[in-house]
């Protein structure tokens, strides 16, 4: 198993770039890969921040790239439930961020919006500071 960075999930599902789609299609499709965690998030920004995918395109473009036999996604449960919570109008840092402290007794945050999403989703432990 090989892990990939963003550039290589991103070049996959967005296929901009013509002169690289052999290489990254043939290393997705051949081989197993591990994208971590932290690609994850990069890759769901880069595609609302700069190629202006909107809510229903990433979740849908994240199902299908995690779908694939060859794919391996970190802590693969915190990212579906992530998904869900986006899908539900969490911002998908801030659902991994509140997943991945669920050991913990509390999330603080001065964020507002996070406090009304996480609680409307049942995650009450969500405090202001």
């Amino acid at each position: 198993m090989i892990a990939i960075d963003t550039n290589i999930v991103i070049r996959y599902v967005v296929d901009d770039n013509p002169a690289q789609t052999s290489r990254y299609r043939q290393i997705i499709n051949e081989q197993n890969v591990f994208v971590s965690i932290t690609v994850a998030l990069e890759a769901e920004w880069v595609l609302r921040s700069i190629y202006r995918f909107n809510r229903e395109e990433i979740m849908k473009t994240f199902l299908t790239f995690a779908g694939m036999p060859t794919v391996t996604i970190e802590d693969e449960d915190i990212v579906a439930e992530a998904l869900d919570l986006f899908a539900q109008g969490m911002d998908f840092a801030d659902a991994l961020h509140l997943l991945k402290a669920r050991h913990c007794e509390t999330f603080v945050t001065f964020d507002r919006k996070l406090i009304k999403a996480a609680h409307a989703a049942g995650h009450h432990s969500v405090q202001d500071a």
